[in-house]
């Protein structure tokens, strides 16, 4: 069995375990998760200081974008937690809710969550001037995230909530709304 395949047997024993292993593992993986974020907004100042990278122009109105885009991202970060603490879970993978979340924002993108995390970086970066964070470490922080929900947390999905995750899959697009298959 390969490594994702392990991997994804993991997420599934533990999303589908007891709250024993749950109370355990997600508050460790929900921390891992944050210190990577915290990690790629250190490196890209670290990057944009060592290589004497220029900051994108500081004025009112990149600082006013900056922090719509980080409100407006932490508002949907929050809001679509809010709807998985109500069906009886968390954001973390490894404690999910028992059902499919098909309400809310759910029902516009399958991982609001996610992109209201994308929001928020991209508006730090405007915030904060950093052009190694606007062109190099969201994009890459993108590009894991969306391999890890294309290889690993949609199989675990289809395996432990099979015909209804299909069924939503197939009817709501990952990221923007405006890229519905069914509209």
């Amino acid at each position: 069995m390969s490594v994702t395949g392990k991997w994804i047997n993991l997420v599934y024993r533990v999303a589908a375990g007891g709250w024993k292993t749950k109370l355990l593992f997600a508050p460790i993986a929900g921390l891992f998760y944050l210190g990577l974020i915290g990690c790629f907004i250190l490196l890209s100042f670290v990057v944009d200081r060592s290589l004497h990278l220029p900051r994108i122009s500081y004025s009112p109105w990149n600082q006013f974008a900056g922090g719509l885009a980080v409100a407006f991202g932490l508002f949907l970060m929050l809001l679509s937690v809010s709807y998985f603490v109500r069906a009886r879970g968390t954001p973390v993978p490894l404690s999910p809710p028992p059902n499919l979340v098909t309400g809310g924002p759910y029902r516009f993108v399958r991982n609001p969550m996610v992109a209201g995390i994308f929001i928020q970086l991209f508006g730090l970066a405007i915030l904060f001037g950093s052009v190694s964070l606007l062109f190099i470490f969201a994009p890459l922080f993108i590009m894991i995230n969306v391999w890890e929900l294309k290889k690993v947390e949609e199989p675990e999905l289809l395996k432990r909530l099979g015909k209804d995750y299909v069924e939503y899959r197939e009817r709501v697009p990952m990221f923007f709304p405006c890229c519905r298959k069914n509209a």
